[in-house]
């Protein structure tokens, strides 16, 4: 009888203790212990036991930090998946996280330092920026002696034996003009008088001996009678001539001193008139000035029996000549 009532109590303190050591106290975020046995574990609370065996939810977000890392640390309870999410991590921890570990990288030799020149010659790239150059520079001395009336292939030349220098030099130099004499030849002989042609039914038949203009006497009698040119003839060897530097080759000059030349029909004074282009690419016979633009204008020229259209930039012209179609 006395082992029985001993078993008895030494079952219930094994019960008690139990019961005891599987309660845990929970410390609340308010400062609030509530202390109980685990039942269950669910994304939204943790279900427990209370002493008097009722059951109570404990919110996750309800816990505080230390119950959280205390219930995340027991492997046996299985609740890492419900508390990890509720568990805010140190700024220490953070930061030794998300520290970035910066490695060294293998870096490439900076070159020595040198002059630009030596530079240029010393790559790829500073190679071919001289050559544009270069050539930059026997495209200006082209240009530049078109608009100066230089030869193209002399100041070409200079320019590829003196880059840079050569052009600059060319550019300085005033317009290279003609001579005076050699203009004012070129104007005799356009504007010289035409002899007159010898007309046989204007000779006077008589039976005096005239003289003629060199001193012989005409032969049979007759002499030579100057017919009158006819009246508003036009004038085949009268031809004007206008060039680069004694007159500025735009848009205004040429609607001005060739107005004539725009219309389709075209007016008496300038029905049988031409105009002959000097140019740096040839030579052009213009009928008519179909279009003009700032720069450029548009002439019509004979081909065969067809008109063909043409454009000449004003940069390019030389020469201008106004003359009879027939000069």
């Amino acid at each position: 009888m006395r082992i029985s009532r001993v078993l008895i109590i030494c079952t219930c303190l094994i019960v008690w203790f139990v019961a005891s050591a599987s309660a845990i106290q929970f410390e609340m975020v308010d400062g609030a212990v509530v202390e109980g046995e685990i039942i269950q574990g669910k994304p939204e609370a943790l279900q427990i036991r209370v002493g008097d065996g009722n059951y109570q939810k404990l919110p996750w977000d309800k816990l505080s930090q230390k119950t959280l890392r205390m219930l995340a640390e027991d492997s046996k309870l299985k609740l890492e998946s419900f508390v990890e999410p509720y568990i805010e991590t140190p700024d220490d921890e953070r930061i030794k996280k998300t520290e970035v570990e910066i490695k060294g990288v293998p870096r490439l030799d900076r070159p020595a330092k040198r002059s630009l020149i030596i530079a240029l010659f010393g790559s790829p790239l500073g190679l071919f920026m001289l050559v544009l150059i270069y050539a930059a520079n026997i495209y200006a001395g082209y240009e530049i002696a078109a608009v100066r009336a230089f030869s193209p292939a002399m100041v070409c030349g200079v320019s590829a034996l003196a880059p840079i220098i050569g052009p600059v030099i060319f550019l300085c130099i005033p317009t290279r003009l003609e001579s005076g004499k050699q203009y004012e030849e070129e104007a005799a002989t356009a504007h010289a008088p035409t002899p007159p042609a010898f007309n046989p039914m204007a000779a006077d038949i008589t039976g005096e001996t005239h003289t003629l203009p060199g001193g012989e006497p005409a032969a049979g009698g007759l002499h030579i009678s100057h017919a009158p040119a006819a009246a508003g003839a036009p004038d085949v060897h009268k031809t004007e001539v206008f060039k680069r530097g004694q007159f500025t080759f735009n848009r205004r000059f040429i609607e001005t001193k060739f107005s004539g030349f725009f219309g389709v029909v075209r007016r008496s004074d300038t029905k049988d008139m031409v105009l002959f282009l000097k140019t740096v690419r040839g030579e052009f016979t213009a009928v008519r000035i179909s279009r003009i633009a700032t720069n450029d204008m548009h002439i019509e020229t004979r081909k065969g029996e067809a008109m063909q259209e043409i454009t000449i930039p004003f940069g390019e012209i030389q020469e201008i000549h106004l003359k009879h179609k027939d000069a």
